[in-house]
């Protein structure tokens, strides 16, 4: 059992080595007995925020992020408890993650949702002062995308499973971990349409199988069947089911449906109910393939894996698909998120007539002194190379 502090702030209920200790910013342990509530036998604070998370139907990332956020704010602060604290301490908090940890403006964000789901879903306190509290500012960068012409060296660099996913991202616009946590009965062969379940923001949409990966998938679909088989005979705890499904249905986590289309290799162990179970892939396995593959076709632009998914909207109003039906393939709540996709288009800077261009500008550079080399002229082939 975990020592009591002195100001009796129970913080959560890791055990390392046969007892509780802190873990400081980065996973490190500090070696520190957590410490309690005041109140004998009430729930840790970790253990409460966990639970206010599952019961809001929170995704165990999401869980695992404000956890980590609400543990580093309160030993950032001696280990008094968020009660005692406030809009002083919250601020502070966040000024040192900007100045000191060099976070990013959304790595910034992510830890005031965390604190304000601490107040006001787990202790109960709604203050004016929570309402105050600035957001940083993001700023407003261009998505990075792809040609068509490299999608297609990309994609003849990636191979197996890791090649049908990101054909898939690019085909259908959908995210990675979307891809990734796609069922068997997801896909629908009959109607060419893939159903996306709980996106981002918890929507459910529909897009487009592509015609060019449907035989890939039905091979996909059938070797998660064989693999299915194996498991069942092997005893193996059904799969994960979305929110309170496995208790109204303990069955369907056993039925071909309800498997995961790309599957991990091995099983794992389920961090809230501690079965093992067969997972989806690991989405670190695409991105280390996606960039060994952009890296050997040479493309110099910062692109990941979401990369595919700017291209594919981008693609898509390029060939005058109209922007409302490229915001409901995206899933975007706002078109003005859609809309940032046509500045990277012909019709942004790229279409624009540079006044160099229009002619009526001397050809060439001035004539050079004796001696020195004369640089390239304007219709010279090193610049057009540039152009």
């Amino acid at each position: 059992m975990a020592r009591t502090l002195e100001n009796g702030v129970l913080i959560g209920s890791e055990r390392l080595q046969g007892r509780a200790e802190a873990i400081a910013p980065g996973g490190r342990s500090t070696g520190l007995a957590l410490a309690r509530d005041p109140l004998p036998g009430s729930p840790r604070l970790l253990d409460r925020l966990r639970a206010r998370c599952r019961v809001l139907h929170y995704s165990v990332r999401t869980e695992r992020a404000y956890v980590d956020w609400a543990r580093r704010f309160i030993l950032a602060n001696g280990k008094r408890h968020p009660r005692d604290m406030g809009q002083k301490e919250v601020e502070a908090f966040l000024t040192q993650l900007a100045v000191k940890g060099r976070v990013a403006a959304s790595t910034q964000n992510q830890a005031l949702s965390a604190l304000l789901f601490l107040y006001r879903q787990v202790l109960g306190i709604e203050l004016e002062w929570m309402e105050s509290v600035v957001r940083a500012n993001r700023p407003a960068r261009l998505p990075v995308v792809l040609s068509r012409e490299e999608v297609g060296r990309l994609l003849a660099l990636l191979d197996g499973q890791c090649w049908l996913v990101a054909a898939l991202m690019y085909g259908t616009g959908m995210r990675l971990m979307e891809c990734h946590r796609l069922r068997v009965k997801d896909v629908d062969f009959d109607c060419n349409e893939i159903c996306v379940r709980d996106g981002k923001g918890g929507k459910d949409r529909r897009v487009p199988l592509p015609q060019r990966l449907k035989l890939d998938l039905q091979r996909q679909r059938d070797k998660v069947k064989v693999l299915h088989g194996q498991d069942r005979l092997a005893g193996v705890a059904g799969v994960h089911l979305p929110h309170a499904l496995e208790r109204k249905y303990p069955n369907a986590g056993f039925t071909l449906g309800w498997q995961y289309l790309f599957p991990a290799a091995r099983l794992s162990r389920d961090p809230r109910t501690n079965l093992r179970r067969r997972h989806h892939v690991d989405e670190s396995v695409l991105q280390r393939a996606f960039r060994a593959a952009r890296d050997r076709a040479g493309i110099a632009k910062p692109a990941s894996c979401h990369t595919l998914r700017h291209s594919f909207a981008t693609h898509l109003l390029d060939a005058g698909q109209d922007i409302r039906t490229v915001q409901e393939l995206m899933g975007h709540k706002d078109v003005a998120t859609t809309q940032v996709y046509a500045h990277v288009l012909g019709r942004g800077a790229g279409g624009v007539l540079s006044p160099l261009d229009r002619g009526g500008v001397a050809e060439g550079p001035a004539p050079c002194v004796a001696g020195a080399q004369a640089p390239p002229s304007l219709a010279s082939p090193a610049v057009d190379a540039l152009a």
